[in-house]
């Protein structure tokens, strides 16, 4: 039988010991990553961000959103019933940053997409107390007014391809018309669509006149949550 007294008369030498342990354990973990070509798991239906919504999460990541809301639900029973099917690792392949968090001053958001209109929306981000008189969220009337910088969406897709989201040249060169076509109902759709699936098609902010922030903020929320069928995995569970 083994004898510990060596470890347990000497601290330098269960110290080394300690460290050896660790050491072992995770290189056992980690080396076998070094060898995986990813280790998010691909989920059908998820795609990157449009420019509009990309514009919109800038905005969102830039107004310090994240801060109060996050976009992680867990696998507990509260969570889930109340916020819907917990977060899968694929819905976060594309962000950069990720949204996941620990902090909420407000509800997470990372299925809010089509809970509410875009007049809710919209209305909301422009003064929050008019719809929820107890919030305590900051009013944000100059996204309304402020418009989307669209020539800049070249270089933001050109700088998301660079950390590795899938950006096609086609993608890429045709960022300005996309996101114009996002946003304008009666525009042709069917290369935006072709390009990017299940894409949600509005006036966002009620203003035809312009291309508003607030057009992109919106879009951004109104597609969160939205690309993957979870009812697929809601009938696997039950199979289970």
């Amino acid at each position: 039988m083994f004898k510990h007294e060596i470890f347990e008369r000497n601290s330098l030498i269960l110290l080394i010991g300690i460290l050896v342990a660790v050491s072992i354990g995770g290189l056992v973990e980690i080396a076998p990553l070094f060898y995986l070509k990813s280790t998010i798991e691909k989920v059908e239906g998820m795609r990157p961000y449009t420019p509009l919504e990309l514009a919109g999460r800038d905005i969102y990541i830039r107004e310090g959103c994240y801060t109060c809301h996050s976009q992680m639900i867990r696998s507990l029973r509260d969570e889930v019933e109340r916020y819907g099917h917990y977060s899968l690792a694929a819905e976060s392949m594309y962000d950069h940053p990720f949204q996941w968090g620990s902090k909420r001053n407000g509800p997470d958001l990372a299925r809010v997409g089509g809970k509410y209109s875009n007049q809710w929306q919209a209305e909301h981000l422009i003064d929050p107390r008019s719809l929820v008189p107890e919030s305590i969220m900051p009013g944000y009337p100059f996204l309304a007014t402020t418009p989307v910088d669209i020539q800049a969406m070249t270089a933001h897709l050109k700088a998301n391809r660079t950390v590795g989201v899938p950006y096609t040249d086609e993608m890429v060169e045709n960022a300005a018309a996309d996101l114009r076509a996002q946003a304008d109902p009666d525009a042709d759709h069917d290369e935006l669509l072709a390009r990017y699936p299940n894409t949600p098609i509005a006036d966002f902010d009620g203003n035809p006149a312009m291309i508003s922030e607030l057009d992109a903020m919106i879009a951004y929320l109104q597609m969160l949550g939205t690309l993957v069928d979870f009812d697929v995995y809601k009938a696997e569970e039950n199979y289970r």
